[in-house]
């Protein structure tokens, strides 16, 4: 009976293992046009610009009309795409959160958030994953950010029983390439309405069978050659995602490679609303389709230029070749033509002709038309106006006779004004993952970890942490450089606007503003208010199990707010608040002493 028992899983693996290959077959299938075009970017920016897409879909290189003519590449896009992404990185929004309400849990909640995001964004690879995300998104007009959890990561807080470290974990952000990505419904646009989404990557044998335990013999063959090292060693890894329906409440969670069932279970990680499971992936469009899962890229706009552009270009310094070299008329049998051909009318050249026969002469064929240059200005225009890189990004001269700074500032907003769809997508891309981010830690957090704060460090698990009661937001001035915004702060601080009430302003203020400008290393002064708020904070939580003592270096009045505010929130209770109660007036007694 265990036999069977046995030999009936393995039947049902092998049937799992069929349909989840059948499913990815029929998906890339499906999809293959979209990755011909996204491979036809590519090579446009690579340089590769004589080829196109056939009846069939498949990219083929054209022919030459004739052998004599040049075809050389005069690429536009390439430079125009790393503008583009110079100009989305100079604007890169930044997360900040802020509480839902006025309330004392809610500001408490939000602090801690941003101490958490704060952290991660440093250890998570956060800043890598969104350059190389926002290259693929420019270059294919879609990419994806996967969110997930590193238990290799973060401080090592003890050892196994073999002696290896173990780790706190901590959250990974990775940037995916389209090519990765295969939804089950290409005219759904979001992620969270795709009813499954399988991630299709090739893997090290030995990274497959470090993470999964089971050993396979390699030798897959990436089509596209993006395998490094060849086809040895490397295996393509199927992971299909289903979200929770009836039936599947944590949704699935399956992995094939090599013909092998190697995971089967539920969906990871709570990174969804109210605590349930869903998709670790986030996307970024640089240009959204309304009915397309995938977006725009706009290289596809500019390929049509950059064709007319090549074209351009090469009859250009065809036609000024003819001018130069000449185009040279004989008359048949009157000189040696191979000689001529192999030599031309080279200067000083001693050209014998037959007695009686007509002498080789140059054929006058004008000046340039001025249709090639008015041709080749307009399609530069066509460039600019196609990817949004306007006058001032491309030719200084086009604003000179501007002085004004009003009048620059709104040139500027023109400049940038196509740049923000692509903006908004990765500012939505942002939030989406600082919210998988606190989901995460709130999930893996099981015991106490330290984050950075101003002032001081917080402890926290992964229950303080309340994701959804916080509001993240994801901006920046789009059109302020970084010595614009110092300037600002320059003019707040010439209206007194951070000064207090006696014209000074305070060693906290003074710090903060130093690092807004770029120059925190010269922070000197310590935010002792905002230190002894932190410190009345650990007071509040220790009080709720027990009395706290007052002590001689407190700030009295700081700590009289902090533990007032705390009663108000609601938080303390019972015993609790006749504890914190009690604690306010020794407080008081102390502050009338002094």
């Amino acid at each position: 009976m265990k036999r069977d028992g046995r030999e009936e899983r393995k039947k049902a693996e092998e049937r799992l293992v069929r349909e989840i290959e059948e499913d990815f077959e029929a998906r890339r299938e499906e999809r293959r046009r979209t990755e011909r075009k996204w491979e036809l970017n590519i090579g446009f920016i690579a340089g590769r610009q004589y080829c196109g897409l056939n009846a069939a879909g498949e990219i083929e290189d054209e022919d030459k009309a004739f052998g004599w003519q040049p075809r050389r590449v005069f690429n536009h896009i390439a430079p125009t795409v790393e503008l583009r992404c110079a100009k989305l990185a100079r604007i890169r929004p930044a997360l900040s959160v802020r509480p839902s309400s006025d309330s004392e849990g809610d500001r408490a909640a939000a602090a801690l958030s941003a101490a958490v995001l704060s952290a991660a964004k440093e250890c998570s690879g956060l800043e890598e994953a969104l350059s190389r995300a926002t290259n693929w998104s420019e270059t294919c007009g879609t990419s994806f950010y996967k969110v997930m959890w590193d238990n290799g990561g973060g401080s090592v807080v003890g050892t196994s029983e073999g002696g290896s470290p173990v780790h706190e974990g901590c959250v990974r952000v990775a940037a995916l390439s389209p090519f990765e990505i295969y939804p089950y419904s290409l005219a759904e646009e979001s992620v969270e309405a795709q009813p499954s989404i399988i991630q299709a990557h090739a893997l090290p044998v030995q990274d497959i069978y470090a993470a999964y335990g089971v050993k396979l013999k390699g030798g897959y063959a990436e089509e596209r050659g993006q395998v490094p090292g060849g086809a040895d060693g490397y295996e393509l890894v199927i992971e299909r995602y289903c979200r929770p329906a009836e039936g599947l409440p944590d949704g699935r969670y399956t992995v094939v490679a090599g013909g092998k069932l190697l995971y089967d279970g539920p969906l990871p990680y709570k990174n969804g609303q109210d605590g349930s499971r869903g998709y670790p992936f986030v996307k970024q469009c640089c240009m959204p389709l309304a009915g397309s899962f995938f977006g725009a890229s706009v290289v596809e706009r500019m390929i049509p230029v950059q064709r007319a552009y090549n074209a351009v270009r090469n009859r250009k310094h065809e036609f000024l070749n003819r001018i130069s070299m000449g185009t040279v008329a004989v008359e048949e049998g009157s000189v040696d033509t191979e000689e001529l051909r192999e030599d031309g009318l080279r200067p000083g050249k001693i050209i014998v002709y037959r007695q009686g026969g007509k002498p080789p002469e140059m054929l006058t064929l004008g000046t340039l038309p001025e249709s090639f240059e008015r041709e080749e200005e307009t399609l530069r225009d066509e460039f600019a106006s196609i990817s949004g890189t306007g006058d001032i990004t491309q030719n200084g001269d086009a604003f000179a006779s501007v002085t004004s700074a009003t009048g620059l500032q709104l040139l500027v907003e023109q400049d940038d004004a196509r740049l923000n769809v692509c903006y908004d997508s990765i500012k939505q891309a942002l939030k989406s993952i600082g919210r998988h981010i606190l989901r995460l830690y709130r999930q893996f957090s099981c015991g106490t970890r330290l984050a950075g704060a101003q002032g001081g460090t917080l402890c926290f698990t992964g229950a303080d942490i309340t994701c959804d009661d916080v509001i993240l937001e994801s901006d920046s001035d789009i059109n302020l450089t970084p010595a614009e915004r110092r300037n600002v702060i320059y003019e707040l601080i010439d209206k007194g606007l951070l000064s207090d009430e006696d014209g000074r302003m305070s060693p906290s203020v003074k710090n903060r503003v130093l690092e807004f400008i770029g120059y925190g290393a010269f922070a000197s002064g310590r935010d002792l208010a905002h230190m002894h708020a932190v410190r009345a904070g650990e007071e509040n939580g220790a009080m709720l199990l027990s009395g706290v003592d007052v002590n001689d270096y407190d700030d009295h009045a700081v700590h009289i707010g902090e533990h007032t505010a705390f009663i108000l929130s609601g938080k303390a209770k019972g015993e609790a608040e006749k504890r914190v109660c009690e604690h306010i007036k020794l407080h008081r007694k102390k502050l009338k002493e002094e």
